[in-house]
């Protein structure tokens, strides 16, 4: 087989199968004269499979895994080892067809296994009355006792059933704001104690100087600067 670059009417001889081709069905090089390589694209892109194969091989002493056909509008779940619709596995835009890795079954095995996942697992959107232990007839017992209202702040028509994290036992049924402070202050009457003091300190309020005359002023920080100082 020829090693020589044959040319002959716009066409090239490639030094691998040896078969003339046009000259652009050859890679281009900037190292060649004529602007384009010894091998033709099929014969190039074989020779740099194989010296990549040739490198997993001496770096991680493994072959290159083979691309796997997939048919179009369908992807294969390594877990499984199936290949479905795309439809059937959840939607990722960071990946490059928008769709994850794994089906959609198995993703949520993965996402079970985790370390943590019970932790962060959350029920369905459910009466709070089944959140805890209790049924719907204790739940409108206790709201009935509170008169319908927050057990905090008495607002109309609280929907969220507080409990101690500690032994899980009811509390009381609390509104939004109110629940949701209590879980921003750890239960802890400590800090709640600690933010009624501050507030107590530093809370503007408007103080009586001359008849008629208010000012508003701080217990911690006094008086605002006049406005001709």
């Amino acid at each position: 087989m020829p090693r020589g670059l044959d040319d002959r009417n716009g066409e090239r001889r490639c030094r691998d199968c040896g078969e003339w081709k046009p000259v652009e069905q050859f890679r281009a090089s900037g190292k060649r004269h004529s602007g384009r390589g010894g091998y033709c694209e099929d014969c190039f892109t074989a020779r740099s499979k194989a010296s990549y194969a040739r490198l997993i091989r001496e770096i991680h002493d493994r072959d290159v895994r083979s691309i796997r056909e997939v048919p179009d509008g369908h992807r294969y779940c390594p877990d499984c080892a199936l290949t479905k619709p795309l439809t059937e596995f959840p939607r990722n835009p960071g990946d490059s067809p928008g769709y994850a890795a794994y089906c959609k079954p198995c993703q949520h095995a993965r996402g079970r296994m985790m370390p943590g996942a019970r932790e962060f697992a959350r029920p369905r959107v459910e009466h709070p009355s089944r959140r805890h232990s209790g049924s719907r007839v204790e739940f409108d017992e206790l709201l009935a006792a509170q008169e319908g209202r927050c057990a905090i702040c008495g607002a109309a028509d609280p929907q969220h059933l507080d409990h101690d994290h500690r032994t899980g036992w009811v509390r009381g049924i609390l509104c939004f704001n109110c629940n949701g402070g209590l879980e921003q202050f750890r239960d802890s009457s400590e800090l709640l104690a600690g933010a009624i003091t501050y507030l107590k300190g530093t809370t503007w309020q408007r103080v009586l100087i001359h008849p008629g005359v208010f000012q508003m002023c701080s217990p911690m920080r006094g008086r605002p600067p006049s406005r001709s100082s």
